[in-house]
């Protein structure tokens, strides 16, 4: 009922979407009991006299027959319509907390998931605002009209329908609370579907190279099966539910009938009156079949819903902002102090108790093993990450107190496993700044190495790149990233393992480059290669989550310590000797 009630908050903050249903559903009542005035008064006229008494009646039930079916379509054409804009301020709002969750989010959440919720999640709520909160509203318009009207003609007919409504109600809820749960499991079921299948794509590769093809295609008849029978006994419970209410209707038209009738013979009741009421009765109980049938839409809008609003309602760290702006575009300083962060479900800390400066135009390296927290740290500057202890300062200010967006325009940033958009290489790269000229894009493509195999690609800079540019190489790609990083020309840049994709000869591009990308930056960089390394002003070796040793290349060869003993696990140490 909590799903429902926020659906139904969706639809009050669409400007008119209750108010527009409702006049519509009032007229529609009262076109109801005109025509059905009108058709029991043409029937009267034949039975009684064995002629049309009035003709014009004729043309008034014509006329009602045309304005109701237009009714009909204009309710159905307005509830699509604001049922659009509910459904483009969800995505909005789904796509913006998404954002603001970040990576920390999207790491701990399936990517098939998060796309059953964002697609197929939005579009299941469309059938619930076009026609089950539709039927919801005229239920409780048409009916209770109905009654009103008939209780003041025959109160013994009306209070037979005062009386059914509800128990047909109840046969609806109860039906509609065994429904639910299934309808929850089915919506899970298609989530992981997706999920796997999502995962399936994307490591084809891996199980063609491994041989496991079949059995993952066994994984996925399984789960596909799975899912064709809980959808099975979720349409069960439909049909179960429509044959109950059918049933039910049915009974109470029956019992409004047999009344009438054995009145009418009594003479208790004239005939064009009987019959009056013998029209409106199955108008009456139409509304609850049409909901009927539209209560398999609503119950899985909401368990689409319950997907969608599990991410909504992810919480968010809300820290005010400081006072001072920051728009400084000079390599600022950079301070950790105390720092430490673990990640929400571990013990263990990924960094702890992080004491460092990051000095103006200086090239920082962060070296050890996976797992030591060389990432975590950097993802903690890049604000991806909060952490709750310690403080990083920038220029002596909290980090915590500029805006994040204002922070990251500041900072460039290279991943390991960096991502490429469905567009030319030029559109990619002036993603890091549009107003940049093709001169200044050429630049930072020399600068990172990537211009020669630019050039020689069919059309260029404007060569179209396919998904995550899977037309270009590993090193390729990391070269564009690079490229891209620079052409933003950020006073701090991030490069998170810049030559791990790269051949010899592409390190050593990037190599001899790094005096230039470092000038007049605070550069910080997480590497293995050795070029890199050597040419740090500092060192940080990172173990455990700890700065274990750190200094210039040469120093720490002497001390002999953590250092010496990663570069002899990388068997790197003899040609630095």
């Amino acid at each position: 009922m909590h799903i429902h009630r926020r659906l139904f908050g969706l639809a009050m903050n669409v400007h008119g979407f209750f108010m527009g249903i409702a006049i519509i559903s009032f007229l529609i009542a009262g076109n109801v009991i005109l025509q059905m005035y009108l058709l029991s008064s043409i029937i009267a006229d034949v039975f009684l006299y064995n002629e049309i008494t009035r003709h014009d009646f004729i043309f008034y039930l014509a006329v009602t027959i045309i304005i109701r079916s237009l009714l009909i379509w204009l309710r159905e054409r307005f509830a699509q319509r604001k049922s659009v804009e509910i459904k483009s301020s969800l995505k909005r709002e789904l796509f913006q907390k998404i954002l603001a969750l970040g990576p920390s989010f999207t790491r701990t959440r399936k990517t098939g998931d998060l796309i059953a919720s964002i697609t197929d999640g939005a579009e299941k709520l469309d059938d619930y605002f076009t026609r089950y909160i539709p039927s919801v509203i005229h239920i409780i318009i048409l009916p209770v009209v109905i009654i009103v009207f008939t209780i003041t003609m025959d109160w013994i007919s009306g209070l037979i329908l005062l009386l059914t409504a509800p128990l047909i109600l109840f046969f609806m809820w109860l039906i509609g609370t065994y429904a639910k749960k299934l309808t929850q499991n089915q919506w899970k079921e298609l989530s992981h579907l997706s999920s796997h299948f999502l995962d399936v794509l994307q490591g084809l590769k891996t199980l063609k190279i491994f041989g496991s093809s079949r059995k993952e295609s066994e994984q996925v008849d399984d789960k596909s099966n799975d899912f064709r029978l809980i959808t099975m006994n979720v349409l069960k419970v439909a049909f179960l539910s429509g044959m109950v209410l059918e049933l039910a209707a049915s009974i109470s038209i029956a019992l409004v009938a047999v009344q009438v009738g054995i009145r009418l013979i009594e003479g208790l009741l004239t005939y064009q009156p009987g019959l009056f009421i013998l029209l409106l009765a199955p108008e009456f109980y139409l509304p609850f079949r049409t909901l009927g049938s539209h209560h398999h839409a609503g119950m899985e809008g909401a368990a689409a819903a319950a997907g969608i609003f599990s991410i909504t309602d992810e919480k968010t760290e809300t820290i005010e902002p400081g006072i001072v702006p920051f728009n400084d575009f000079a390599p600022p300083v950079i301070q950790f102090k105390n720092v430490s962060f673990t990640y929400p479900g571990n013990a263990i800390p990924a960094v702890h108790q992080i004491n460092y400066t990051l000095k103006p135009g200086t090239l920082t390296a962060i070296v050890g093993p996976t797992g030591a927290g060389k990432t975590t740290f950097a993802h903690l500057l890049l604000g991806y990450l909060r952490s709750k202890t310690g403080q990083i300062l920038i220029n002596n200010v909290n980090l915590d107190q500029f805006d994040q967006e204002d922070w990251r325009q500041s900072l460039a940033y290279v991943p390991q496993h960096p991502h490429f958009f469905q567009g030319t290489i030029m559109q990619n790269l002036l993603m890091a700044n549009e107003q940049a000229t093709t001169e200044q894009v050429i630049i930072s493509a020399r600068e990172a190495g990537a211009h020669e195999f630019i050039e020689n690609l069919p059309r260029g800079y404007h060569t179209g790149l396919d998904e995550n540019a899977a037309n270009l190489s590993g090193g390729e790609k990391q070269r564009l990233a690079i490229a891209r990083a620079l052409l933003k020309n950020a006073p701090v840049l991030i490069l998170d393992e810049p030559t791990s994709s790269l051949d010899p000869e592409s390190e050593q591009l990037i190599s001899d480059a790094m005096e230039r990308i470092t000038k007049n930056r605070t550069t910080l960089v997480i590497a293995h290669r050795l070029r890199t390394v050597t040419k740090a002003d500092n060192i940080l070796v990172f173990s455990n989550g700890e700065i274990a040793e750190s200094g210039k290349h040469d120093e720490l060869i002497l001390k002999n310590g953590i250092y010496t003993d990663f570069l002899k696990t990388l068997g790197i140490l003899n040609k630095t000797q």
